[in-house]
This record gives structure tokens, C-alpha cells and sequence, in this order.
């Protein structure tokens, strides 16, 4: 676990990294970007009792998911060579986590190392199969884009090729939405727009928003009051949303301030229950807040845990204390729909 000296030594790292791949004019350095990134490919031998697979979904777009299963739940996956006679069927099923990973909408993805580690322990604490999905990224790729890539993972859950990908044990009528910042945004769109659709056998029973990137044109007090706090300010906030939104739209877009002037009434949408995180040390919590007051005003079901010395992405950073608590609610939010 991380001290907070230490993970004040490494959000120095990576705001530095960012900002020699972030421009000025709003383009990124992807190459720089990517580089910074250290990468570690899937692998089949369970590492802390989990081993990963990467599926592509997209091979065009460039959209792929890392399966994180854990091995003591599960059974021998479908292979090609394999017959339903030589599958072993597990009495316990497992749930699915369908994880979304954060970044400002612009970096960062499924194979980043510390998303491997993360993913893996929330397969393991939740006993769950976690799916984290590579989704394209902006400023090449803007709204909405990571929106529509990530829905069409959860269409792919649908597909015989999901089916022969994944355990034999895995529950499709209990699958979660679960992300973390900007990832945390797209969970949020990903609940509301199926609402709308039909998901066939893929049924929704919560979504998990782990300090959710939502803003608008306001200065809340916590963005005016939190200075010089790890990772993130309100400058390289301001220049994600520029790179992730439609060319002059500003931040009172619906993407970005989900209960804004510009947004929709849930009122009559059908949306499932909600764990929102928040950290005391996150100048977004004024915004997840509000996103939770939205809800309530809308009658949907929300349940908000405030962490108060968390910074932000506190459990990316395995954050001393709050890190590991973290993960045992967001378990206990699972095992209790």
C-alpha cells in the first residue's frame, strides 16, 4: 500500500508525463503518451489467483476487452477443440463486472499495468468476471465516440463469441457497470443508454461510479478551495473536457455536467442502483455529489461512500488505508443485488 508521500511522489510523474504528451492546442503526443504507459500483455497463468485474456471485439475500430477471471471460481473455458462433454460446470455462478477505465477520455487503457493490478484484485475480492474495455480515444476520437465503443461491448455480451470467451459459470443476469473517473462517466451514459435499449439476456443490477469525471462551467468550492492536491487540477480537467467534447461546446454539455441546463429528466428512465465514491482529497467531489443529489431527485436508488483522506483514483494507487476499504464495499455493494 501506498504512504501519501509516496503517491505524491508519483502523481508528480505522471502530471509531468501528461503534460509533455498534452498540447497546448488541444492535440495529444500519442506516441509520448503511449510510451509512458507501461503495458503488461494478458496472461493465462493465474497471477494472485487470476488469469486475464484479451478478446477484440472491433478489430477496425480497435475496440478489445481484458477478461480478468479468477481461477478458483471457474471452470475450463470453451475452446475450439473442446466439446460440452469435457466442460465442468461450477455449482456457483459469478457475476460480471463490466469495467471502464479512466484517462480524461484520452489515455490509458485496459493493459496500463496498474489497471491490470486493479481489475485483478476486483475479480478477486468480488469473486466476479471483470471486463475492461478498450474504447478509442479523444482528441482523434471525440464525443461521442468512448461512448459508443463502450456500448458496443456491452452489445457484444449478447454474442456466441462472448459465450465461448467466457466461463461457462458467468450470470448474465447480474452484470455490474463499474469505472473509475472518466471511465466512472461512461458506466454513468453506458446505465442510461440501456435504458433505452434491449440487452437481451444482459440484465443490469448496479453501476459503480468511482469518483466520477463530471463537471460544468462552474467553479464548485472544492475546485476553488483544494490546491496543489495529487494527480489532477483544474487546468488539465478543463483541457480533457476541450479534447472529449464537440468542437464549441463547453462544459455545461450533458457528457460533462449530467444534471446541467442542457440535461435530460430521469424521471421515467429505468435505472439500476448506484454506489457512488468519493474523496475527501478529489476536487471532482462537489460534481459526484451532485451527481448523487441528481439521482435522488430523480427517485433512483444511490448509496454514496465518502473516503475522506482518498485523492483521486485513490484505489488505482492502492492509497493506504482507503484503498483496500474500497474495494471490500464496492464487493459488498455486489453481493448485496
Amino acid at each position: 500500500m501506498a504512504s501519501m508521500m509516496q503517491l505524491r511522489l508519483l502523481c508528480k510523474v505522471v502530471v509531468k508525463a501528461n503534460d509533455l504528451a498534452r498540447r497546448k492546442d488541444g492535440t495529444i503526443n500519442r506516441w509520448l503518451a503511449d510510451v509512458c504507459e507501461r503495458k503488461v500483455p494478458a496472461n493465462p497463468k493465474p497471477i494472485k489467483g487470476v488469469h486475464t485474456v484479451d478478446v477484440t471485439i472491433d478489430p477496425e475500430a480497435g475496440v478489445w476487452v481484458r477478461l480478468f477471471i479468477p481461477t478458483e471460481e471457474t471452470v475450463e473455458t470453451p475452446s475450439k477443440s473442446a466439446s460440452n462433454d469435457t466442460q465442468i460446470e461450477s455449482n456457483k455462478t459469478m457475476p460480471i463486472v463490466y469495467y471502464y477505465h479512466g484517462g480524461g477520455f484520452t489515455i490509458l487503457c485496459p493493459d496500463f499495468y496498474l489497471y491490470d493490478v486493479f481489475c485483478r484484485r476486483l475479480a478477486k475480492c468480488c469473486k466476479s468476471v471483470v471486463i475492461s474495455l478498450h474504447y478509442r480515444r479523444a482528441p482523434e476520437f471525440k464525443f461521442p465516440t468512448a461512448y459508443d465503443d463502450s456500448f458496443k461491448g456491452l452489445e457484444w455480451l449478447q454474442s456466441e463469441k462472448a459465450t465461448a470467451s467466457l466461463p461457462l459459470n458467468v450470470d448474465f443476469s447480474r452484470v455490474f457497470l463499474c469505472g473509475d473517473s472518466a471511465g466512472a462517466n461512461i458506466a454513468y451514459h453506458m446505465a442510461l443508454q440501456s435504458a433505452r435499449k434491449d440487452l437481451g439476456r444482459v440484465s443490469l443490477k448496479g453501476v459503480v461510479i468511482i469518483q466520477g469525471f463530471f463537471g460544468g462551467e462552474e467553479r464548485t468550492p472544492a475546485e476553488l478551495r483544494l490546491k496543489n492536491v495529487p494527480l489532477v487540477s483544474v487546468e488539465s480537467l478543463d483541457w480533457y473536457w476541450k479534447s472529449y467534447l464537440p468542437k464549441g461546446s463547453n462544459r455545461d454539455h450533458p457528457a460533462c455536467n449530467i444534471f446541467g441546463p442542457n440535461s435530460s429528466d430521469l424521471s421515467d428512465v429505468s435505472l439500476p442502483p448506484f454506489l457512488n465514491i468519493v474523496g475527501g482529497l478529489d476536487i471532482l467531489q462537489d460534481w459526484e455529489m451532485r451527481f448523487a443529489e441528481g439521482l435522488q431527485k430523480a427517485g433512483k436508488q444511490v448509496q454514496t461512500i465518502f473516503y475522506e483522506e482518498g485523492i483521486h483514483t485513490f484505489a488505482l494507487l492502492n492509497q493506504a488505508k482507503v484503498g483496500p476499504k474500497m474495494f471490500l464495499d464496492v464487493a459488498a455493494f455486489i453481493n448485496s443485488h
